[in-house]
């Protein structure tokens, strides 16, 4: 008999009790399986209780029939380190998945399919879908994965955000749901199978919410619980894009008005997001960094205080639990923008005060005053006292930086000491395959390369009569592009991810005679939204025109003869770093030239923090470490100089474009390098340097832990651990300020900065405001130094009283070793 079952009224039953879930998206294939067991613990440590998950097709069958279930893509052994660590899992087969993953996560083969057609009523593509959704569920029953197997899998996901663009696809959409569902639902997993954004999905299947805000969400069946699969706790980073933030506060505030308003069940995307290896990511464009600005960052280092305040969040509202799960709200005004929630079952009563507001409220709620920050959620346990206001953070931030060091070469590796430890190969310019291939007219990238390379080459031969001065006009469906005239770089171009087509101008000289014009085109992760998206196609369609030629007149080269090269000579470089007698170490290095090979051995850096390579001083390629890709490299690609702000105001609704850091700098400068990839000795480091640059100048990072604070004011609540159902116990304790050191075996070594009355300014940069206890420094001192963690009350009777009748708080920034 399943243990888990569709519920009568608000949620979903496991073990014969309705449960409040806190769920957040770890993607396996975007960290290692070394990095998961850690990245998993910190995750139940944060209060979750689901780890919800894609399936990645391509991934899985690259080949049709040829299955890759290893490494980073070993979905069982995921899916059982979950399990080991006592959580439940959500699986999103899809198997389309988005995910700003190369092509959706689509393999390319299926686009050759004839007559397929992807996401509607479509028999060939539905065969295709079935069989390896079948193949997954199937993989699951064997291990005995599914709750009505004992196993941790309490959901699956079928399908894909498709009612989002559902009405291009026109009535055929209707009938690819209600097939979807059916097949799903045969598989006799014994879970319910969700869709998400899919407001007429067929009963069984539950809709489900995905967006910043989730809480006005209803689904579409009173017997199916209100639940959000993709809760955004920030946003993907593209190439030549600010760095996405999404301050905790305003997270806090969504989640909390999700709760407040009948959710029973939330999932963050992405809890940890981790990093795009090799060719996976999508977009166009998306970067190799995925950290999405998650509560645990691409490193796997917890993100404060975005990881603990959520965690605080977690803990208040599953003081909830029997009360959410057992009815409807009751849902009232206080005044405008400001909203009461009451769940009222037997003796329990529990309350949500929201101020939806952009500026604060106070309020009288059951005889009581309350203060309500603006856009705020306060928890009520009991309907009285407040356990958590989601504007009011108890959790310590924490400063982390990378600390650079040389790249260290092996000794003795090389012979040449000009060359800085490395050795080179020059990549042919033009067509140097024995495979290439000719044709008349412009040929669609992405149906030429079948995604084997981000690159192919377009070559063409002119006589001119007499030489010319001449401008090359190239239009392209994307994403980038070099020009050679005669073997010698001429220009590039580029798209972005909001549009990736190319259009250029590029000024030449041709030659009296015979002139070669070689254009390598290039792919940055391909599409992964948007209806129809898999015909969006890539390359360089046209026109390639010659304008101001003699007399003014101009020449179209679009349908003349091209000859085509899929991909680079050397391309198996990267994986294999090739064989010794290839690489050239002889003579002086070439720096700042395109379409260049590197290849250095060197030492890891020592200690066991995590790793990054600096890329500032190359252009754009890819990178290999001991045969493994750590992702596209692209460090001159930088963020327009507008749109950021020094300060991020969480007050009002969110959009990706909010809170943008970084700007007018490189999108990405540093990329992960796993530990588990790197050995003591005898690293290889392999680089494709497409556009130019200095490997010399390349580094190492080692992320640090640095200095962490703390700010609590008067009116913060106590910390939520601290919470007695007592309520004369619970106003006894008042605000604390809490400190803990990261790592164990630490203590806090020293303290900083420490203010009581009206300290200024944020971690790192405290300052004094116009009153302060000289007594804060020597009492923070003595309560925390030589301790793991420590506690100080805000009192004035531990304090003093610095400014009479003024609102004081307590700042203190201390390290730990």
């Amino acid at each position: 008999m399943p243990l888990l079952r569709f519920p009568q009224i608000r949620a979903l039953v496991i073990n014969g009790k309705r449960r409040v879930l806190v769920s957040g998206s770890i993607h396996y294939p975007r960290s290692t399986p070394e990095m998961w067991p850690d990245i998993i613990q910190k995750s139940k440590d944060g209060g979750l209780d689901v780890i919800e998950t894609y399936v990645f097709w391509n991934l899985h069958e690259p080949v049709r029939g040829q299955y890759n279930f290893e490494g980073r893509a070993d979905l069982v052994k995921f899916v059982k380190t979950v399990a080991a660590a006592g959580l439940y899992v959500h699986l999103r087969i899809g198997p389309y998945a988005c995910a700003e993953w190369n092509y959706g996560g689509f393999p390319l083969w299926l686009h050759f399919i004839p007559g397929i057609q992807f996401r509607t009523d479509n028999k060939p593509f539905e065969e295709e879908m079935k069989r390896f959704t079948a193949k997954i569920v199937d993989m699951m029953k064997q291990e005995n994965l599914y709750m009505s197997q004992g196993g941790p899998i309490i959901l699956s996901q079928i399908e894909n955000e498709y009612g989002n663009i559902d009405d291009h696809y026109g009535p055929a959409a209707k009938s690819y749901i209600k097939w979807a569902a059916s097949m799903a639902t045969s598989l006799d997993t014994g879970v319910p199978w969700v869709m998400c954004q899919q407001l007429d999905a067929p009963n069984p299947i539950i809709n489900t919410c995905n967006g910043f805000y989730c809480d006005q969400f209803q689904p579409n069946s009173n017997a199916k619980p209100k639940i959000w699969t993709e809760g955004y706790t920030g946003w993907f980073l593209a190439f030549g894009d600010a760095v996405p933030h999404r301050p905790v506060e305003d997270l806090a505030f969504a989640v909390a008005r999700f709760f407040q308003r009948g959710g029973t069940f939330n999932n963050y995307y992405m809890y940890h997001g981790g990093t795009n290896f090799g060719r996976a990511s999508g977009g166009p464009f998306v970067a190799s960094s995925y950290d999405y600005d998650a509560p645990i960052d691409e490193y796997g280092i917890l993100r404060q205080p975005k990881w603990g305040h959520l965690k605080d969040l977690h803990k208040a509202i599953k003081l909830y639990e029997e009360a959410l799960t057992a009815t409807d709200p009751t849902i009232t005004s206080l005044g405008p923008n400001i909203e009461v929630a009451v769940y009222k079952t037997g003796a329990v009563c529990s309350a949500f005060l929201a101020n939806i507001a952009t500026s604060d409220a106070k309020v009288t709620f059951n005889g009581n005053p309350y203060h309500l920050p603006a856009w705020s959620v306060s928890i009520l346990p009991d309907c009285k006292n407040v356990v958590l206001n989601t504007a009011k953070i108890n959790s310590a931030s924490m400063i982390s930086s990378f600390t650079s060091e040389s790249l260290k070469e092996e000794v003795g590796s090389l012979d040449d000491s000009d060359s800085g430890g490395w050795s080179w190969i020059s990549e042919p310019i033009g067509i140097s395959k024995a495979d290439s291939f000719s044709k008349f007219g412009l040929l669609e990238q992405i149906n030429t390369t079948a995604d084997r390379s981000d690159y192919l080459w377009y070559s063409t031969r002119i006589d001119l009569d007499t030489g010319a001065q001449t401008v090359l006009h190239i239009k392209s469906l994307g994403h980038a592009l070099h020009a050679f005239i005669n073997g010698k770089l001429a220009g590039s171009g580029m798209g972005n991810h909001e549009k990736a087509n190319v259009k250029v101008d590029i000024p030449i000289t041709l030659l009296a005679g015979k002139n070669t014009i070689d254009l390598l085109s290039l792919t940055v992760g391909l599409q992964n939204y948007g209806a129809f998206f898999d015909t969006w196609g890539a390359g360089i369609t046209g026109p390639v025109i010659l304008k101001g030629l003699k007399n003014g007149s101009s020449l179209d080269l679009s349908s003349q003869k091209w000859t085509y090269q899929i991909g680079l000579k050397d391309e198996d470089l990267g994986p294999s770093g090739g064989s010794s007698r290839q690489w050239n170490s002889q003579s002086t290095l070439p720096v700042h030239q395109p379409l260049i090979w590197y290849k250095t051995n060197f030492l890891a850096p020592s200690g066991g923090n995590p790793v990054a390579i600096d890329f500032t001083g190359m252009g754009k390629g890819e990178a290999w470490v001991n045969g493994q890709s750590i992702g596209r490299y692209w460090p001159t690609y930088a963020s327009p100089s507008s749109g950021c702000t020094d300060s991020c105001n969480y007050r009002g609704s969110y959009q990706a474009s909010k809170c943008l850091q970084n700007c007018g700098k490189p999108s990405q400068t540093l990329y992960h390098v796993p530990r588990s990839w790197l050995r003591p000795k005898s690293n290889t480091l392999v680089l494709f340097e497409e556009s130019g640059g200095n490997p010399k100048q390349i580094t190492f990072a080692t992320k640090q832990m640095g200095s962490m604070c703390s700010h609590v004011s008067e009116s913060h609540p106590p910390p939520v651990d601290l919470w007695n159902s007592d309520a004369e116990s619970g106003r006894k304790v008042g605000p604390v300020m809490l400190l803990e050191c990261p790592y164990p075996n630490q203590v806090i070594s020293s303290v900083k900065f420490a203010s009581f009355g009206t300290p200024q300014g944020t971690c790192g940069n405290f300052k004094h405001g116009r009153c302060s206890s000289n007594k804060a420094l020597s009492i923070v001192q003595k309560g925390c130094i030589g301790s793991s963690s420590c506690r100080i009350g805000l009192s004035i009777n531990t304090f003093g009283d610095p400014c009479k009748g003024v609102p004081k708080s307590l700042a203190v920034e201390a390290s730990c070793s």
